[in-house]
């Protein structure tokens, strides 16, 4: 006892101490979201001292290395980043300095449970993480001894003199939240984390602090910093500042069978068709190919994969369903529940043109949640659509791109969505991997032109074993009416099946469970289950953005609308010419496009919506779940620092570090402590 008490008193008596330094120099740390502050930082056993100046004569703050936890931050932007956090999202800061300073010297505020740091280069900044790990080591004796409560303890320190009286007093009350601050009511701004104090943060910065501000580094790809967006701290009574959306008026929905399918084309449109076909040959891509307009439908292809989710209820029983098996039936039945939804006749949704934005939400009353859907046009050459659906209430997310393709082969062609969509239930680090049918359509030039569904189609999850397979069948060249939209599949774990289905995906259905033999009905969009449907609520189109579908293409939509083929052609002329002429501005500039809402990883070409955010519904903080400007955003009680990284460190160094693990927390790979 008496050796423990030696060694916490010398301990303590490190922080006066200017020659006990185990590492200093100027980093640049984060305030604000988009501006760092270029600070020196002087790391001694069991705590970091952060100075304005080199001098130490400028107090900062103080940060207690026994209330945090590191873990690196790999960046695309120069440099090296790392981040100290509190597990417990409790203020990592004391209250005084090591001199008895009670106020900093900085008025903008840093985050109370986390830093953010930012070294020149990585070997200067994996030199600092291993100095870091050598004074956290150092403060596990602080933390024992930081339990132990009554005078006894304070008088055995108190004789290393004043400071240290006070820093141990500090120490042991580490858990007092907030920081010191000449202006502390900075810290209630409600404003801090908005995007308007994003903005304007710089120039705050500039003017209270023109010597220790670097200028902001705008863009920082690190999408781990940048998901921190994603989460506002607003007093929980204060009014949102969110997109107004309006429950959706109108939809055309198409009914079941061959007849909504089919088109009779008039003579004139024939002549229009074989004009068409005259640029084209077998096997040729149609993606470069200017469409009539009369076979469009008056909606973006954004909106139309939009589709998928008014039954998104589905997936929110999915989620709180504890039977694995149970879990990828509610899966399917989900799945298939997007196709019945469907226009009369044979249509075609407009191509969206690079930069073009989509959103939308469906209000669920059970649960009193909302989806959000959130899709942009991230390529025009090839074709790429990316798209993001968060419920974090409802404990579901889904992510993914579609290449959209198309094959002519005479008679008949093919749409093909080449991509996968990425389910994932939060609360359990399953992740459901599906892919897309395709479109055929056929009776170009001879009968009846009819679009059907094809292909087959996986969805599994690698986590649990199970799998569904699914078979779009096209109709039979002899075929009745009865053959048209078949489906089939089955549900596997492993390699062991354990139900089929057979039927019609957008009627009936049925299941046929392999170990009882019982058939029961699957899937069946009826009446009453189509008038229980979500309801979709859009942006109103004057707070729509120009590049917004709705309102980009409003002026042909409301040409197709009134049958007006040839303004419709003229209008959608004007947009396509619009698109080619600043393709060619950009490629004179040497300049490529970048998408607003999505990145895409370098490695895997995947797409990643920016603001993404994956972890589970914590109802005793989180509020709400909103959307502003593209963001989908949570309102909560306290802000929490996002830990999602490149590599996780142990700190106990039981094992080595997993460069290449991109975790989230309460993965199974994450460490116990994270």
């Amino acid at each position: 006892m008496e050796e423990k008490k030696r060694a916490t008193k010398e301990l303590l008596s490190t922080i006066t101490d200017p020659s006990v330094i185990v590492m200093a120099d100027w980093l640049k740390i984060r305030g604000t979201l988009k501006s760092w502050t270029k600070l020196w930082c002087v790391l001694k056993p069991g705590v970091l001292l952060i100075y304005k100046t080199h001098k130490n004569g400028q107090w900062v703050g103080t940060v207690l290395l026994n209330a945090c936890e590191l873990i690196e931050r790999p960046s695309k932007k120069d440099g090296f980043c790392f981040k100290l956090f509190h597990p417990l999202e409790q203020s990592i800061w004391a209250v005084k300095g090591p001199k008895g300073e009670a106020v900093g010297s900085i008025t903008q505020p840093l985050p109370s449970s986390h830093l953010i740091f930012r070294a020149a280069s990585e070997s200067d900044g994996r030199c600092w993480m291993d100095a870091l790990e050598l004074a956290l080591k150092c403060s596990s004796l602080l933390k024992r001894t930081m339990i132990r409560e009554g005078k006894d303890d304070m008088s055995t320190v108190g004789t290393g003199g004043e400071h240290s009286i006070n820093f141990y007093s500090l120490l042991r009350a580490h858990n007092i939240h907030g920081f010191q601050f000449n202006d502390s009511d900075h810290l209630k701004d409600p404003d801090l984390y908005s995007d308007k104090s994003d903005r304007e943060g710089e120039q705050d910065h500039e003017e209270s602090d023109p010597e220790g501000l670097e200028k902001s580094e705008e863009s920082d790809s690190d999408t781990s910093e940048r998901q921190d967006d994603s989460y506002i701290d607003l007093d929980p009574n204060e009014h949102l500042r969110e997109t107004p959306y309006l429950e959706q008026s109108q939809e055309e929905l198409g009914e079941a069978g061959e007849a909504a399918q089919t088109e009779t084309v008039s003579e004139e449109n024939k002549s229009l068709i074989w004009t068409l076909l005259k640029q084209v040959r077998p096997g040729m891509d149609l993606s470069k190919v200017v469409l009539p307009t009369f076979i469009l439908e008056p909606r973006s292809f954004l909106d139309k994969l939009s589709d998928y989710y008014f039954h998104a209820d589905f997936l929110s029983e999915a989620a709180i369903e504890e039977n694995a098996y149970n879990r990828m039936k509610k899966v399917v039945k989900w799945y298939i529940s997007g196709f019945y939804k469907k226009p009369k006749g044979l249509k075609k949704p407009y191509n969206p043109i690079i930069g073009e934005t989509f959103r939308c939400m469906w209000l669920h009353q059970k649960t009193n949640s909302k989806t959000f859907y959130i899709a942009e046009q991230v390529s025009h050459h090839p074709p790429v659509s990316a798209f993001y659906v968060s419920n974090r209430k409802d404990g579901f997310c889904l992510s993914g791109s579609i290449l959209a393709k198309s094959k002519f082969y005479g008679n008949s062609l093919s749409a093909i969505l080449d991509g996968e969509a990425r389910l994932t239930f939060l609360n359990r680090g399953e992740d459901y991997v599906m892919n897309m049918p395709y479109a055929h359509c056929k009776g170009i030039l001879y009968g009846t032109m009819t679009l059907e569904l094809g292909g087959h189609v996986t969805i599994a999850c690698e986590k649990t074993g199970y799998s569904a397979q699914l078979e779009f069948k096209l109709k039979p060249f002899l075929g009745s009416s009865d053959c048209v939209n078949q489906i089939s599949g089955k549900i596997k774990l492993g390699k062991e099946v354990l139900a089929t289905l057979e039927g019609h995906w957008d009627s009936e259905i049925f299941i046929n469970d392999k170990k009882t033999g019982i058939v029961d009905t699957f899937w069946n969009p009826t009446t009453e289950l189509r008038q229980s449907r979500l309801t979709r609520c859009t942006v109103p189109l004057e707070e729509q953005e120009e590049f917004e579908s709705e309102r980009l293409w409003q002026h042909v939509t409301r040409a197709i609308n009134n049958k007006d083929q040839t303004e419709a052609t003229n209008e959608k002329f004007i947009l396509e010419e619009a698109q080619r002429k600043s393709a060619r501005e950009r490629k004179a500039k040497c300049e490529e496009w970048s998408p607003a809402l999505f990145e895409q990883d370098p490695i895997t070409g995947e797409w990643h919506y920016k603001y993404a955010d994956t972890r589970p519904w914590d109802p005793l903080n989180d509020l709400i779940q909103f959307e502003k400007d593209g963001c989908i955003q949570t309102k909560v009680r306290h802000r929490t620092p996002m830990v999602r990284s490149g590599s996780l460190i142990s700190l106990s160094n039981q094992g080595p570090r997993r460069d290449n693990c991109k975790c989230q927390v309460g993965s199974p790979c994450a460490p116990p402590s994270l």
